[in-house]
Order: structure tokens, then C-alpha cells, then sequence
């Protein structure tokens, strides 16, 4: 009886303590802050390009605005990772997307038009094709904001 009791006391204080992860969890993203690259929290946000930006918190977004163009291609990753953009042609032609010819860009898989495109990325280091596909000139080439 008693051993029954321990195991119901342990399994109330773990309900508890999953229940309270998810109330602190529940404000995350599991995308990046353009600014510091930690978790972004739906807590703080700012308007951009016709959807919203999430940042880890209230500093972040005021260094965003001050320094907009340092953060843009960031940003808009940001918008495809919480699927508020979607990709509709390829970043690097323009021309109609290959399902077979994809790279992961920042955790987000990118297709492209060809395998030639594809090697293209493939050769890229991270940060620098992040920059390559979603800088502004790249994004509204071939990514669309969704409609609220």
C-alpha cells in the first residue's frame, strides 16, 4: 500500500512539472531569432515584409529595426520556418522547383529547379547560402508571404 501511494505521489509531481514545461514552452517557436539565433518566442514579434518576425526577446527587436539589412536574409528564413512564406520557384533562376533537387538550408528544405542549382547550394557554406537564397532580391523571386 505504501510502495502504491510513492508511485502516485511521483506520478502527480511529474504531471505537474510536465504540465508547467508545457505552459513555458507553449510561447516558443522552434525557429530561430534573426538577431541572437536562440529559440524565438511568439512573445515577442515584430510586422515584417506582410507576416511576423519572432525574436527570444524585447531587445532583439529593436536591434532589428535598427539594423534591418544586417538580419534580413534571417528574417525571412524565419517566415518559411514558421510557414508564413512557401517556396514557389527557384531562388537562384526563378524557373519552376525539382522535388528531387533539395538542400537544407538553416533546418528548412529548399528545392531547386535542377541538380545544377543543387550542387550549387550543395558548395555553399551555411551562412553564406542563407544569405544567397534569402536575401530580399532571392525571396520575393521565389517565395510568397501566405495569405491571412
Amino acid at each position: 500500500m505504501k510502495s502504491l501511494l510513492t508511485v502516485v505521489a511521483v506520478a502527480a509531481v511529474l504531471l505537474v512539472g510536465v504540465n508547467s514545461n508545457q505552459a513555458q514552452d507553449k510561447d516558443k517557436i522552434t525557429c530561430k531569432c534573426p538577431v541572437s539565433g536562440k529559440e524565438a518566442k511568439t512573445t515577442s514579434a515584430l510586422d515584417y515584409n506582410g507576416a511576423k518576425v519572432y525574436f527570444c526577446c524585447d531587445n532583439c527587436p529593436k536591434e532589428f529595426a535598427a539594423n534591418k539589412a544586417k538580419y534580413v536574409a534571417k528574417a525571412n528564413l524565419q517566415l518559411v520556418c514558421t510557414k508564413q512564406a512557401v517556396e514557389t520557384k527557384c531562388p537562384f533562376t526563378g524557373m519552376a522547383l525539382n522535388d528531387d533537387a533539395t538542400v537544407e538550408v538553416g533546418g528548412t528544405k529548399i528545392a531547386f529547379c535542377c541538380q545544377m542549382c543543387q550542387g550549387k547550394a550543395m558548395n555553399v557554406p551555411q551562412e553564406a547560402l542563407i544569405n544567397a537564397i534569402f536575401n530580399d532580391k532571392a525571396f520575393k523571386k521565389a517565395f510568397e508571404i501566405k495569405k491571412k
